[in-house]
């Protein structure tokens, strides 16, 4: 009975090989279902193999499951099989997450616990512990559970000690980092964090680091969300090149890897000839005995040679050779995100911070290769033109919501950068295809809801329509449980209170900023601060309490600078203060402020700051009696205002701006709340992406002409948030 076991399982290797996935598991089941009893053993080995298969190959993880819970109970007859038993319970646990049910999953992972604890403190024991603990870690994470999630990766760590794996050690600091940022209650904690994840780090040899780019790549984005979160730009730069260089690098080893695989097969098959002379045999076994040698020295932690359990997180399935960014060996085996999604996070990243820095060039690049990758993985999993979210299988809706957020983010970027070049039709189609994707898709895009409603926002006040751009902000800011995001949002929408200019909507205004102003310290980091000191200082400036303005505006252009790097903001302060100045009669001081000012604008091509600072420019040659600066710079300024009163006729006569601006929220039919939202929690370290919301997006509105000398009211129609 054994033979035909083994026969039946070579069988099902040899269309596996072939990728007959069907007739594969049709082998197999002859086993199962054999009138013939076959030893449990045997069984349970085929129902394990099948369930393997089923999980690379199909969405079919209902019937994995089957195979799983029946190998349970005939493993319950064997005493030992300590390994087999541990298999079961590590795939049926995966199965649970895949489908849902997380209350069995812990079950699961607490019978592999007590199993490996009552089996001794062997090197297997210990790693199949980290495995039990990462994936109860995960399960605890989806239920909101993060002190029991805490608990587990400790547990883990502890494990990862004891057997001296440092490796191992790095795998669950960077995920007890990853759920503190996640949580983020306090900061003494959450510093602790990263310093740990920095002293095991730089505990582990240059050698064995590069055998592990799937931590280098985690620990990286870590710190830079970590950086990121506390604005601070300066310090998360040196990570953003550690990131950029370990993709470049890591392309070029895959590609390699792609090319030792290729020789490897020609090794193969010109080892297969029955012709070969002995000399000639012995030179190409010696020569694919390095290759494969050269292969496993390249493949991290598979190089270790234990059997990999695949996980089935990510997709269904085998990827190639080189296309897994591993976090850990097995039996753990974990990985954060596929490779494509972190090549396509990388992109984005380095995106948040070029933009800032007026970089759009590259910035365009990026954008253009992230929305590629994505599309490209979109396509893989049967995500098409007409694919809708009913009709995405359970176990695919994880990885869909990675790629899908992902997306957003990049059209988000777009259009910011859009808006800050004036693009207005540009910025129509990049909001219109956000909406198709959020219609299509709209539970598991349920929290770029509130993104997209501040976009909208953003493009109503840059076209000028502030009435419906505070209504837009309003509802974002009902939309998000962030305060940071409500704050933001309350803060664009005092801006554009304060561009109609009357005594009530300043008011209104202040009304909206005074909350965000009084707590204004608590928020991790300045985004806020900057944000409501220049809201702030253009209130006091309407009531007339210039020195007051000038004080808080000064001190928000200082951290501005110091903190966040954004040139677009640092502009639009340096015009403020240069029009303050030149109302205080400090002329001097507002010819040096208003060059700057110019230049950054020039810069980033910002066509509105640049008809803005020119008009207040024409007020001080006017003032100073400069003639020939006057008409230079009045001729250059009617250029740019015509350049932009044309490009907002185009951006209003296009059919999208009534449905952008229109102030109805977009609203698609959600399905299966419940159950997406637990399929989108996948492993504990991909919860969520954690990606810093946008900084310092860019909506500043169109010049008013004026004749006044200065025009404080004027001027606050050209301005924003940041």
């Amino acid at each position: 009975m054994e033979a035909i076991a083994e026969g039946l399982w070579g069988l099902a290797d040899y269309h596996e090989n072939k990728g007959e996935i069907a007739k594969a598991v049709k082998c197999l089941e002859a086993i199962c279902q054999s009138s013939v009893s076959f030893f449990p053993i045997v069984e349970v080995k085929t129902r394990l193999r099948i369930a393997t298969i089923l999980l690379h190959y199909s969405h079919n993880s209902n019937h994995a499951k089957s195979h799983l819970e029946r190998s349970q109970l005939l493993l319950k007859s064997i005493p030992s099989c300590f390994e087999l038993k541990c298999r079961a319970y590590s795939l049926l646990s995966q199965c649970y997450h895949l489908v849902g049910a997380i209350q069995p999953q812990k079950q699961v992972l607490f019978k592999g616990l007590h199993l490996a604890a009552s089996a001794g403190n062997e090197i297997s024991t210990k790693l199949w512990s980290c495995n039990f603990n990462s994936q109860l870690a995960n399960a605890l994470s989806v239920e909101g559970d993060y002190r029991g999630a805490f608990s587990a990766l400790e547990c883990g760590y502890i494990c990862a000690t004891e057997i001296h794996y440092p490796e191992l050690q790095m795998f669950f600091a960077t995920s007890i980092l990853h759920v503190n940022l996640m949580q983020w209650d306090d900061n003494n904690l959450v510093e602790q964090a990263v310093n740990k994840c920095n002293e095991i780090w730089e505990s582990i040899l240059p050698d064995k680091r590069r055998q592990c780019p799937g931590l280098l790549f985690y620990n990286e984005l870590l710190h830079i969300f970590y950086r990121t979160r506390l604005c601070d730009y300066k310090n998360a730069a040196s990570h953003v090149d550690n990131l950029d260089a370990a993709v470049k690098a890591d392309r070029k080893q895959t590609q390699h890897m792609q090319e030792l695989v290729k020789e490897l097969s020609a090794l193969d098959q010109s080892l297969s000839r029955c012709d070969l002379h002995y000399r000639e045999r012995a030179a190409l076994s010696e020569k694919q005995a390095m290759v494969q040698e050269q292969l496993r020295n390249m493949n991290g932690f598979s190089s270790i040679g234990r059997e990999s359990l695949e996980p089935v997180y990510f997709g269904n399935s085998r990827r190639t050779l080189g296309d897994k960014l591993q976090l850990a060996p097995p039996p753990i085996d974990g990985e954060w995100l596929p490779k494509s999604a972190v090549y396509a996070l990388v992109d984005l990243i380095v995106i948040v911070f070029g933009r800032p820095k007026g970089l759009f060039k590259e910035c365009g690049k990026r954008i253009q290769s992230g929305m590629r990758i994505v599309q490209d993985e979109l396509v893989k999993l049967g995500i098409t033109d007409r694919v809708r979210e009913v009709d995405l299988q359970h176990s695919s809706i994880y990885m869909a919501g990675v790629y899908l957020m992902l997306l957003i983010q990049f059209l988000e970027n777009k259009v910011a950068i859009e808006l800050t070049r004036a693009e207005f039709i540009e910025a129509q189609e990049a909001l219109l295809e956000m909406k198709n994707w959020f219609m299509r898709f709209p539970t598991i895009l349920q929290p770029c809801e509130c993104i997209i409603e501040m976009l909208r926002g953003q493009y109503a006040h840059s076209v000028g329509c502030y009435d419906e751009a505070i209504f837009h902000y309003i509802e974002a800011v009902k939309l998000t449980d962030s305060k940071s995001m409500q704050a933001m949002c309350q803060i664009y929408a005092a801006v554009s209170y304060i561009c109609i200019g009357d005594a009530e909507s300043t008011s209104q205004a202040l009304d909206l900023i005074s909350p965000v102003y009084g707590v204004m310290d608590s928020f991790v980091g300045v985004r806020e601060k900057t944000g409501v000191l220049f809201a702030y200082g253009l209130v006091l400036m309407k009531q007339q309490d210039l020195q007051e303005a000038r004080i808080r505006l000064a001190r928000g252009l200082q951290l501005t600078h110091t903190y966040l790097g954004s040139l677009q903001l640092i502009s639009q302060y340096l015009t403020t203060l240069g029009s303050l100045a030149l109302v205080l009669r400090d002329t001097v001081q507002a010819r040096e402020i208003l060059r700057s000012s110019l230049t950054l604008a020039k810069k980033l091509y910002d066509v509105p700051t640049q008809v803005w600072v020119l008009s207040v420019l024409t007020a001080l040659y006017k003032e100073l009696g400069e003639k020939g600066n006057l008409m230079e710079n009045a001729e250059y300024q009617t250029k740019k205002s015509e350049d932009l009163q044309k490009r907002l006729a185009d951006a209003q006569a296009s059919i999208c701006h009534i449905e952008i601006i229109e102030k109805v929220r977009f609203e698609g039919k959600q399905f299966h709340q419940l159950d997406i939202k637990r399929a989108m929690a996948g492993p504990t370290v991909g919860v969520n992406l954690d990606i810093p919301e946008s900084i310092g997006l860019s909506t500043p509105s169109p010049f008013q002409p004026s004749t006044r000398l200065v025009d404080i009211d004027g001027d606050c129609s050209k301005v924003q948030a940041g």
